[in-house]
């Protein structure tokens, strides 16, 4: 499965840990993110991250892209909804593509691990049918 890791700023330590904790499930995915949060993940993991730009610079319409063309199987996006992005209208289109492709989202911590668990049983299986 190809799994996007995305963080606003204040979560970045927060997916780091979900990282940490859930490194063996993520090690057996192909894991993509943006740039500065792939490269946290990598620092603490040792995990291979395919970096797009920072998300300000574009990273995010880079995985949006992955997304449009059914690249990506699963979003892990811990979002700071309290603090609202200059590119804003980039973060909406993530999960705008989400809804649109049936690729299943994650915006806190608590859906995270759901997904994460979910796909350590086989429950998202279901994706290779779309590819």
């Amino acid at each position: 499965m190809n799994i996007a890791l995305i963080a606003h700023d204040a979560k970045k330590k927060l997916m780091q840990n979900f990282c940490i904790a859930y490194k063996g499930i993520l090690s057996k995915n192909e894991l993509y993110a943006t740039a500065t949060t792939g490269r946290l993940i990598e620092e603490v993991t040792n995990l291979t991250i395919h970096k797009s730009l920072a998300g300000h610079l574009g990273g995010m319409q880079q995985i949006g892209a992955l997304i449009e063309c059914n690249q990506i199987d699963m979003v892990i996006f811990l979002r700071d909804p309290l603090n609202p992005k200059s590119h804003e209208p980039d973060v909406n289109i993530v999960v705008r593509l989400c809804d649109t492709n049936n690729i299943p989202l994650a915006t806190n911590l608590a859906s995270a691990e759901l997904l994460i668990k979910s796909l350590e049983r086989g429950d998202l299986e279901w994706r290779e049918m779309y590819k």
